[in-house]
């Protein structure tokens, strides 16, 4: 069985054919175009290379937003790509496809949900969430061994759980978003504002030179500034607090966090897992683990092309 797994992404579209042990056999990838033709010509390139050693027997893709599993449509896109709200994604690529290969799609979160679910850390486990922590937070639920859709497929957009309900402005249209504290653009934002008002911190350093990135706020609080370590420990409570409101709302086997934050490591995995373990232990009397995700930097790709084992 070969699959193609398509991540259609705000910056890079990338895809590969994958095995059935969830392996890339190939990969492409193209910078995403920002209209919809130059997509469609994009997307029908890639299959074509992907597929001319091995023609597919299923096709899946991974897009942000509100995407209808059913149909493939997509249903809401904010951002860049904006331009496929209301386009079916099956019939981008439909003129290059075997006869009879199926095409599926979804949020590119739920698809990590899914590669995380069939071949990484969710296997085996029938209840589980999991939290994208990258530029914006995505989140997926899976219960009783299935994805959770919802009624209209919006179900599992965790980082738009509000914490702070009088808190900064969110893409969603909400306020005080799990995003809104713990996304790479809010870590930055906290630290550029306490660097534009002159803090004595060296992110000030990092602001004059154009680093003042999240990996470099993390980097500063391990290494004891004080300002960093405030705004991280700060941001950590607030998704430590909203993990374990979720854990009283779906009581899940695992939390599995994957994302560009979730690879600082073991500092801040140590953290939510202490935050989470005092505000739950009471109720829920166990603690329930918060691992990394096993895919990594493949989970677009791959979580794709797990969306067509029927998660």
């Amino acid at each position: 069985m070969t699959l193609l797994g398509i991540d259609i992404g705000g910056t890079r579209i990338k895809a590969g054919r994958v095995d059935s042990s969830g392996h890339i056999e190939a990969s492409s990838g193209v910078p995403t175009p920002a209209s919809l033709p130059a997509l469609r010509e994009a997307l029908i390139a890639l299959v074509r290379e992907l597929s001319e050693k091995s023609p597919p027997s299923a096709v899946g893709f991974a897009c942000k937003g509100i995407i209808n599993p059913d149909t493939t449509r997509v249903e809401s896109l904010p951002g860049t790509v904006s331009f496929l709200e209301g386009h079916v994604l099956k019939d981008l690529i439909a003129n290059v496809l075997p006869a009879g290969a199926p095409v599926f799609a979804d949020n590119d979160a739920r698809a990590a949900m899914a590669g995380e679910l069939a071949w990484g850390a969710a296997r085996g486990h029938a209840n589980t969430l999991m939290l994208t922590l990258g530029t914006g937070v995505g989140g997926a639920v899976v219960v009783g061994g299935k994805l959770l859709r919802g009624a209209w497929g919006a179900a599992g957009h965790l980082g738009h759980v509000t914490v702070d309900p009088d808190g900064s402005p969110c893409i969603c249209g909400s306020h005080g978003c799990i995003e809104t504290v713990f996304s790479a653009r809010a870590i930055e934002a906290e630290a550029f504002a306490a660097a534009h008002r002159g803090c004595d911190t060296v992110l000030t350093a990092e602001l004059e030179r154009g680093t003042l990135t999240c990996e470099a706020v993390f980097r500063a609080a391990r290494e004891g500034d004080e300002i960093a370590r405030r705004i991280i420990a700060r941001a950590t409570k607030a998704l430590g607090a909203a993990i374990a409101g979720l854990f009283h709302a779906f009581d899940p086997e695992i939390m599995i966090l994957g994302g560009q934050i979730a690879e600082a490591g073991e500092s801040l995995f140590d953290a939510l897992r202490e935050e989470t373990a005092w505000r739950t232990q009471r109720l829920l009397r166990r603690r329930i683990p918060i691992v990394p995700a096993q895919l990594g930097d493949r989970a677009g790709i791959v979580g794709a092309a797990a969306l067509t084992l029927g998660m």
